[in-house]
């Protein structure tokens, strides 16, 4: 899989831009605030509709553009899957509605249709990896569980329609919970987004445990050689709502679940598991409606990284943690890899800096077998020399691209 050409209006820096690009390796060097990590996150766009970086879409439209009576902002894609070309297009744009009120809307087309943005993934595949990944580890469970949501979506386009059902029945029966819990009414009303919140609930539980699994076995190999055998990765997923303690009462904010053995919640088909988180959300209503929202299931599920049996999140140092993301960060190439049959395409962000010479060549190593690999470097003298020579160079600078200039 790569993305052969992109075409981009008023994104970030970017007013406009048309680059080809070739596959193999492409090494995105310049000075800092130039639009590396910007040109990155456009592709990495393409997987969800969503960007890593921003806090909502309004911010990727360009700063000039704003200015405009009706600002906007284009993102085409010319990508290539072992199915053959596709092309894709992304458009964040205002308009007004008939009482004149101007409003954000965003649009997906595939191959000239208007698709949701839900049903991007498994259609362009990518990595992003990026510096301030150790907030995986070291940040709030959130971090956590959307960095697991956003792999597991692009190895399996299901579970992200999944996600998307979740929190929009989530969403639905809290404001019955806070509607109930201020004026009362009767509680049955609840059933009506307890059997969709169980479904979705369902899939993301089952999708997440064996995505955790898999993980893992690749994972695990990769740190032992990171850290030269010293220590060994364990993941644990550790949900709010467990099937496998069901008669358990989860505490209303997130507890610290007990490190025990793994539990193989796996033995569950997906219909054994909706009926049981759906009895758990009827039996605990009028616990719910006294809160004022649903206390328990995906969304308040939690990721551990294990480290000899040592709680990186709790306990870590920098230098584990970094190691750990790193590791699964390779493992999670590896996983889609398998599961799409296909290379991802990965997205390189400045990671070489706090990697020491032997884990950049290392990393390097791994992922040079892929169909297409863009690295951004503000120092290129980072990478190995004969990696330099090799790889295709590109030099960023306002927002602009120039191709060939020599980095060796």
């Amino acid at each position: 899989m790569r993305i052969v050409r992109l075409s981009l209006a008023n994104f970030r820096n970017y007013i406009r831009l048309e680059v080809a690009f070739p596959a193999g390796a492409i090494v995105l060097a310049g000075p800092n605030a130039q639009g590396k990590t910007s040109l990155l996150e456009a592709i990495y766009l393409f997987t969800h509709a969503r960007s890593p970086l921003a806090e909502n879409d309004r911010q990727l439209i360009n700063f000039l553009s704003l200015r405009e009576p009706e600002p906007y902002a284009r993102l085409e894609a010319e990508v290539e899957n072992r199915a053959g070309p596709v092309r894709m297009e992304l458009r964040l744009f205002y308009d007004r509605t008939a009482a004149g009120e101007q409003r954000f809307r965003k649009e997906v087309l595939i191959n000239s249709v208007r698709r949701k943005p839900s049903e991007l993934p498994g259609i362009f595949r990518a990595l992003l990896f990026l510096p301030q990944e150790l907030r995986v580890i070291e940040g709030a469970p959130a971090d956590r569980r959307r960095h697991l949501d956003d792999a597991v979506a692009q190895a399996d386009p299901a579970y992200h329609t999944a996600l998307w059902d979740y929190h929009h029945a989530l969403t639905q029966r809290n404001a019955l919970l806070r509607e109930l819990q201020e004026n009362g009414g009767d509680e049955s009303q609840l059933e009506v987004w307890d059997e969709p919140l169980a479904a979705s609930g369902a899939a993301l539980l089952l999708g997440r445990v064996r995505a955790v699994s898999e993980l893992e076995q690749l994972a695990a190999p990769l740190h032992r050689r990171l850290t030269h055998g010293a220590e060994t990765l364990a993941l644990q997923y550790c949900p709010s709502w467990d099937p496998a303690r069901p008669e358990e009462e989860p505490d209303e904010l997130q507890r610290e679940l007990p490190l025990d053995a793994a539990v193989n919640r796996a033995r569950w088909n997906e219909e054994e598991l909706c009926a049981m988180f759906r009895d758990h959300l009827r039996r605990n209503r009028t616990l719910a409606i006294r809160r004022g929202l649903t206390f328990a299931g995906p969304h308040r599920d939690e990721l551990r990284f294990l480290a000899n049996g040592i709680d990186l999140t709790a306990y870590g140092s920098r230098g584990q943690a970094r190691t750990a993301i790193l590791a699964l960060k390779l493992a999670e190439v590896e996983w889609i890899r398998r599961r799409g049959d296909e290379w991802p395409v990965l997205l390189l962000d400045e990671v070489f800096s706090e990697l020491d010479v032997r884990r950049r060549e290392d990393l390097l190593g791994d992922l040079v077998r892929a169909d297409q690999v863009l690295i951004t470097a503000s120092d290129p003298e980072m990478l190995p020399p004969a990696f330099r020579k090799s790889a295709h160079s590109w030099w960023v600078e306002s927002g602009a691209l120039k191709p060939g200039r020599d980095l060796t």
